[in-house]
C-alpha cells in the first residue's frame, strides 16, 4: 500500500515527465521544412499542366478588325531604345551598347539553333502571336491592353529568334507549327501556356492537345 507522500511523489514524477515530453514534442517554426519554390522541371511541369487545364477551350475567333497596329509596339525604354533592345539584351551574350541601343553581341535562336552576331539579323518573336491572341480573346480588349500584351517583358512572351523561324511560324499555334528544335518543345509549350494563362486567352481543342503532347516529353 502506497503512502500519501508516495502518491504525491508519483504524481510529481508523472507531471515532470509529461512536461518534458511536451517540450520535446514542440518544434520551433523556424525549424520546420520550408515549401520549395524551385521552378524545377518536375514541379514546373505539374504547374504548367494545371495551368493548361484551367484554360478555356473555344473555337478560334474571327480576324475581322485585326491589324498589328491594334497592338502598339515597340514601346520606348530609353533614348533611341525600345522593347526590342531590351529583348536583345535579355537573350544575347557579350552585348555591346551605344547608350541603351544594342549594336553588337551574339544570339542563339532557340527555335532552330542558329547563331547570329548581328542584331539586325535577329527577329523578336511574340511567343503567342498577335493575330492568335486576337482570335483567342484580345479582340475584346482596348488598344492600351493590347499594347501591354505586345510589349510584355515580364512573361515569356518575347524572344530573340531567327527571321526564318519567325516567318515560318507566322500566327500559327502549336497544333500547326512547332520549333524545328525538338529540344526546345518543352520550354516552348511551357511559355505558351504561361502567356495564355496570365492573359486569360482561350485555346482551341487541337491547340490544347498539341500542348499536352509536348509537355508529356518534359523531364
Amino acid at each position: 500500500m502506497r503512502t500519501r507522500s508516495g502518491v504525491r511523489a508519483g504524481l510529481a514524477a508523472a507531471l515532470a515527465a509529461a512536461v518534458a515530453l511536451g517540450m520535446a514534442g514542440c518544434v520551433p517554426v523556424d525549424d520546420e521544412p520550408e515549401l520549395s519554390t524551385s521552378n524545377s522541371a518536375g514541379t514546373g511541369t505539374g504547374a504548367v499542366t494545371k495551368q493548361l487545364n484551367e484554360l478555356t477551350v473555344a473555337a478560334a475567333g474571327a480576324m475581322k478588325g485585326y491589324s498589328r497596329s491594334r497592338f502598339p509596339h515597340w514601346r520606348k525604354t530609353g533614348k533611341n531604345c525600345d522593347v526590342r533592345d531590351s529583348v536583345l539584351q535579355k537573350d544575347g551574350n557579350d552585348i555591346k551598347l551605344n547608350g541603351c541601343d544594342v549594336v553588337g553581341g551574339t544570339w542563339k535562336s532557340l527555335y532552330d539553333d542558329v547563331v547570329f552576331d548581328d542584331p539586325a539579323k535577329v527577329d523578336i518573336d511574340h511567343v503567342v502571336p498577335l493575330a492568335n491572341a486576337w482570335r483567342s480573346g484580345a479582340d475584346e480588349w482596348d488598344d492600351a491592353k493590347r499594347g501591354d500584351f505586345a510589349n510584355d517583358l515580364t512573361r515569356p512572351q518575347l524572344i530573340a529568334v531567327s527571321a526564318r523561324s519567325n516567318r515560318a511560324k507566322g500566327d500559327q499555334d502549336p497544333s500547326q507549327w512547332k520549333p524545328p528544335s525538338h529540344a526546345y518543345w518543352c520550354q516552348y509549350a511551357t511559355d505558351w501556356v504561361a502567356v495564355k494563362h496570365y492573359w486569360q486567352l482561350t485555346v482551341t481543342s487541337a491547340e490544347k492537345t498539341a500542348l499536352a503532347d509536348m509537355l508529356e516529353g518534359c523531364p
